[in-house]
């Protein structure tokens, strides 16, 4: 059905468009109704392109997806009007390139750019998935013939993917609001890794913990030094853990924790005295055994250069809110042989669940940017991984398999932080946390 309204509205604006040549096929007395009627319904097309708008949840989805229906219009109806005005110039028109036809094609290109701008705006100004890649683009090629068209149905097929996909999930979370599935039974302590903050300047965890919160969860931040050794950020953990413990009045909380984040979360309830009030440790994309690279890497820098890159890092991460941060001690703790000496000495406290979790890119170019850099230097050292770390790193405790998508692309130590807010074809990441979550409320954590 969308599929013919969508033939229908480009037919329209296909005799729109090139109604001055169209003339001679109406009888006069007709031509004003003709008139009318296609001018009519050509506005129409243009402020309400789909007749199915109301099925998508928000305002932003419906101008997305309004935008995308525009730009197939305009994709089939100035297809159909070039084929059209070839055909009248060669064969309809004794000489071929006469001023009627110059008028014809004039007045066609001012129709389809209407619907094309019109289209083009909306998803520009609405769509989250584009990103600026996309939007740059379609702005740099816009005006190269062939590459244009590959162009526009990409954008197409993106912003129509994306208003769905995000309805989907806001009706899906409506239906299942009263189930709470994601009210666990302690609240969730949320650890972010190495070299991020997750409470001041960056979002680290993307769209993933107001997924949660819709279903329920009370979401805590770690709230810990972006740049230093575990065992000084497992020391403000288990401070944090105190405060959540007392603000909510739990007597425990599960922590998610994501990269180095596992670490420090596993020094923290090993060594400073996190372990009663901690049910579970979910470890997502943590190096417990460490990278081999980050030791090759280390032992060929020289000193002098690793000490320049750590005063300017460290520099920087005093503005973005550390307090002393420590780049070096931050980058050693991740190396195999610091990870088998921590292993040795900080040992899983009986009575708390451990679980791991990891995921792997299957292609260096599957990823984004910088992830993409990094895998081959990576792959080289420690085998498959997510552009950081080696999916052997990964196991801790209880541990699920390792987590990837069909084809090229794969999943990167990003991706399972939603750090590019990227909706990717077979891994909704949003749902497979609350799934994470709801797993762990069915276990009675």
């Amino acid at each position: 059905m969308k599929t013919l309204i969508r033939v229908i509205n480009s037919l329209i604006v296909f005799l729109a468009a090139n109604l001055y040549s169209l003339i001679p096929a109406f009888r006069y007395h007709n031509l004003g109704y003709a008139v009318a009627f296609l001018g009519s319904a050509f506005l129409m097309i243009n402020v309400f392109p789909s007749f199915f708008g109301k099925r998508y949840q928000t305002f932003w989805l419906r101008m997305c997806n309004s935008g995308s229906e525009l730009l197939s219009i305009f994709l089939i109806s100035s297809t159909i009007s070039a084929i059209y005005l070839t055909y009248l110039a060669f064969y309809l028109i004794p000489a071929a390139l006469t001023v009627k036809w110059f008028i014809s094609l004039f007045i066609a290109l001012i129709v389809e750019l209407i619907v094309f701008w019109n289209g083009i705006i909306r998803v520009y100004a609405t769509s989250k998935q584009l990103y600026i890649k996309w939007r740059v683009i379609g702005f740099l090629v816009g005006w190269i013939p062939l590459v244009n068209l590959f162009v526009l149905i990409k954008i197409i097929k993106i912003t129509r993917y994306e208003a769905r996909f995000e309805s989907e999930k806001i009706i899906k979370n409506k239906a299942r609001e009263k189930d709470t599935i994601c009210q666990t039974q302690y609240p969730l302590l949320m650890v972010h890794g190495v070299f991020f903050r997750d409470f001041k300047y960056l979002n680290y965890w993307g769209r993933i913990p107001k997924e949660l919160t819709a279903n329920g969860a009370k979401v805590f931040y770690g709230n810990q030094q972006s740049a230093a050794s575990a065992e000084d950020c497992g020391r403000e953990l288990a401070e944090r853990i105190r405060q959540i413990c007392l603000e909510t009045g739990a007597e425990k909380v599960n922590i998610i924790a994501h990269s180095k984040g596992g670490l420090d979360s596993r020094f923290a309830i090993s060594r400073f005295g996190a372990a009663n009030a901690v049910a579970s440790l979910t470890t997502v994309n943590t190096p417990h055994h460490g990278c081999l690279f980050a030791d090759y890497l280390l032992s060929k820098l020289p000193k002098r250069v690793s000490h320049a890159i750590s005063k300017r890092y460290n520099n920087t991460l005093v503005k973005l809110g550390d307090q002393n941060p420590d780049f070096l001690a931050a980058v050693e703790d991740l190396t195999a042989a610091a990870c088998k000496q921590f292993n040795e000495t900080v040992k899983d406290v009986p009575g708390v669940f451990y679980q791991s979790i990891g995921s792997k890119l299957n292609k260096s170019w599957g990823g984004r940017l910088p992830m993409t850099l990094s895998y081959p230097l990576v792959h080289h050292f420690d085998g498959p991984n997510d552009g950081l770390v080696s999916t052997d790193s990964f196991v801790w405790g209880e541990s699920r398999p390792i987590l990837t998508a069909k084809g090229r692309r794969g999943i990167s130590h990003g991706d399972m932080i939603d750090l590019f807010r990227e909706n990717i074809p077979e891994f909704d990441v949003r749902e497979f946390y609350v799934d994470l979550v709801h797993d762990l409320k069915k276990r009675g954590f």
